[in-house]
């Protein structure tokens, strides 16, 4: 036993170490971000991994450039962001938790069907429907900040449906029947019963759909008109001088004030994250 309890202990000493440099590789690039974020941009294109001396650190500069460059506020680029993120993010968990609530109760052939096509949809790329997209969204005016979440809405819906309804099915069918009852419809017994009841899930899905939604590029880029709107990652794209040069350093303060709040939100609500996937899991 003692023996078998010292090499447990070995192994999990190895593991250590080795998730310590898995993290620290994992962390490298938002370390480097926030060293030449304060750098100047000689500097940065003479050696990027250099950490800054009194020649290269400029402070604060790096990012009063990045925010005020060219015509587009930076501000105005980030309120964008929020809107689409909250939007999407709250059409998407109400709307795919009704779904998933429907399919795991209703035992039809189109709830089936219904269900196995939003998993179908999680396998698409995404590259496959871009041109039509486009095309579909400009006819259907889906191509401004407060209706492009229509669009984020179909396609955040697989991951969201197929958590929801593995949650689901493990909750007990008999506290919905005791809702009828009473005389709750489906309406009143799925808003007072059942969501309070995914919460560990809503707060996972609703995570993992705004990491998604906050630092797409591809999506907005390609439907809306980017001189009228932009995202904080097409802004960072437009962080552009003459001649197609790069001020790398203002680019790489925006990219960490673009980071900062997504890092915060995930570190806060990580717990959720691993208890939502779990449940949904085990539970269907």
């Amino acid at each position: 036993m003692k023996h078998r309890k010292s090499e447990y202990t070995t192994f999990s000493r190895i593991l250590t170490v080795v998730f310590i440099l898995l993290c620290l590789v994992w962390i490298m690039p938002i370390v480097e971000v926030f060293i030449n974020s304060l750098k100047s941009n000689a500097a940065i294109n003479l050696n990027a991994f250099s950490l800054p001396d009194a020649e290269s650190f400029v402070g604060l500069d790096n990012f009063k450039k990045g925010v005020t460059f060219g015509n587009y506020p930076f501000f105005k680029s980030a309120a964008y962001s929020v809107i689409i993120t909250v939007l999407s993010v709250t059409l998407i968990l109400l709307f795919t938790s009704m779904s998933a609530w429907y399919i795991a109760r209703v035992n039809s052939k189109f709830s089936k069907f219904f269900y196995y096509l939003c998993l179908f949809s999680m396998i698409v790329p995404f590259q496959m429907v871009m041109f039509t997209l486009t095309f579909t969204a400009d006819r259907l005016k889906l191509n401004t900040p407060w209706t492009i979440p229509i669009v984020y809405l179909g396609f955040g819906a697989g991951l969201a449906i197929f958590m929801f309804v593995g949650f689901i099915k493990g909750l007990p069918l008999e506290i919905e029947e005791a809702a009828a009852i009473d005389g709750c419809g489906p309406v009143r017994t799925f808003f007072l019963v059942v969501l309070p009841m995914l919460k560990p899930t809503l707060i996972s899905v609703g995570i993992l759909e705004t990491m998604w939604v906050w630092n797409d590029y591809l999506l907005p880029y390609l439907v809306m008109d980017v001189n009228e709107y932009k995202t904080i990652p097409i802004h960072i794209q437009y962080l552009k001088g003459s001649y197609g040069s790069v001020d790398l350093g203002a680019s790489m303060a925006v990219i960490l004030l673009s980071i900062i709040p997504i890092i915060i939100v995930y570190i806060f609500c990580q717990k959720y994250i691993i208890k939502g996937v779990a449940a949904s899991a085990v539970k269907g």
